[in-house]
């Protein structure tokens, strides 16, 4: 049996879990997890490896397959090493192309001319064995080509996702800057919430907007496969394990049917201030094969416990204008305030240049005003329980109020947050100046 180096690029800071995520799909096939980067997990294994990674990781954004890997010196090295690969033994000139390249302290005088000298590379070959250059289409690609360079090495991949893998399908109803699938289930995995562990365990996400870590949370209970509603690239390549791939789809298949028959756990909740929010979470969970969760509105800082016994919350707050999007009403001292939210509106990586100002030491009034009631709320009524807050404001538990237990590092896109864990005990208000000499793992430091 032929075997694959893989590598599944992830958000940084989730490497770990996928790590671990990849290492579960020995039960499908045989997967040797390897070496854990910056943004990835390397891993190896038959074409059933890539296929189940593909269909099953929740934390992955794609899975690449390593073609091969060759030391250069000028771009014209990198052109020679991509011509002399056997493209026509994967993909045909009547197939579409596409052809990104990264690098880390490369050599070169841009990566866009390396694009430009790799997709030379993959046409001219083509031409040459078959006597036609195939199109390029850099919307949707048939194919995809990534080179990724070093300062001494130049690695050239297939990617067998095609498009990237948090895009699950069910997602429809959305806004300009969604709350990434993949994220959101690390995140999940993070507080703990996994197939094994979620029957027994309670879940509330308090400003659910359109129900992005709902529909993951419900799909991990039920054991429905990340990818089960998608198609992949991998099935437009020449050569890959057709029998594999149709047995892997069955199972998933019947994975979906036992979920809808079985409906969504009861032990998941959410609420948002927004009823047009939780119209579109209803309609996205119904398209994620889980059907309703019985959601209800509610105003985040009058939330209280949806059942009898401690749980797990997980949120990615609204801040500034967002807080303000929706939802008016007299604030506790009589004074007007809003509040909004929408985990399709925030952190999004291509509106950086406006949200700069997010991470900063002094809230505005509307921030603080809501955060320290939604803290209030959490102290007062959710003893016992542990929430996880993404959000790429570092001063939050200071506006709330509380004691962070545990601070994560994500990369929400491009945009760096912290994951906020908070475990909730009886006189939990956190000290002015307590946070000060904390590092990142949340231990007091010397």
């Amino acid at each position: 049996m032929a075997s694959f180096e893989f590598f599944a690029p992830c958000p940084r800071g989730l490497e770990e879990a996928l790590a671990a995520e990849l290492a579960e799909l020995g039960r499908l096939a045989p997967v040797s997890v390897g070496k854990q980067v910056p943004g990835g997990v390397h891993f190896a294994g038959p074409w059933a490896a890539g296929i189940a990674a593909n269909l099953h990781s929740r934390i992955a954004s794609r899975v690449l397959l390593r073609v091969a890997q060759q030391a250069y010196r000028t771009e014209q090295d990198i052109y020679a090493f991509a011509l002399s690969q056997r493209w026509e033994e994967w993909f045909s000139y009547q197939q579409t192309l596409r052809v990104d390249v990264t690098g880390i302290k490369a050599p070169v005088r841009s990566l866009e001319f390396v694009t430009l000298r790799v997709k030379d590379a993959v046409c001219d070959r083509l031409r040459e064995k078959t006597g036609a250059r195939p199109n390029i289409d850099t919307s949707e690609p048939d194919v995809r080509v990534f080179a990724f360079l070093t300062a001494t090495d130049a690695t050239l991949y297939l990617d067998t996702s095609g498009e990237a893998l948090f895009k699950r399908g069910w997602r429809l109803d959305k806004g300009a800057a969604p709350l990434r699938e993949n994220l959101a289930a690390g995140i999940l995995r993070l507080a703990g919430w996994r197939t094994d562990t979620a029957a027994d365990m309670v879940l509330y996400d308090p400003m659910c907007g359109s129900g992005t870590f709902l529909a993951e949370a419900a799909q991990i209970a039920l054991g429905v496969p990340a990818g089960a509603g998608r198609r992949f690239g991998f099935e437009k390549l020449k050569d890959y394990d057709i029998t594999a791939w149709q047995a892997l789809k069955v199972q998933a298949a019947d994975a979906q049917r036992d979920a809808r028959v079985r409906g969504v756990p009861s032990t998941i909740f959410g609420s948002d201030i927004s009823g047009d929010m939780l119209v579109k979470a209803r309609a996205n969970l119904e398209r994620a094969g889980v059907g309703d969760i019985g959601l209800k509105q509610v105003d985040a800082r009058d939330m209280s416990p949806p059942v009898d016994r401690p749980g797990i919350i997980v949120a990615n707050p609204p801040y500034g204008e967002r807080i303000e999007v929706r939802g008016r009403r007299a604030s506790r001292d009589g004074r007007d305030s809003r509040d909004g939210r929408d985990d399709d509106e925030r952190h999004s990586p291509d509106v950086q240049g406006n949200r700069g100002g997010f991470q900063r030491n002094q809230p505005d009034g509307v921030d603080a005003e809501f955060f320290r009631a939604f803290g209030d709320a959490l102290k007062q009524r959710f003893t016992g329980w542990s929430a996880y807050l993404l959000t790429a404001d570092m001063s939050l538990p200071g506006q709330m109020r509380l004691r962070e237990s545990r601070r994560t590092p994500l990369y929400n896109g491009a945009l760096e947050c912290r994951l906020f864990r908070f475990d909730l005990i009886a006189g939990s208000v956190r000290k002015r100046g307590e946070s000060e000499g904390k590092g990142d793992d949340g231990a007091p430091q010397a």
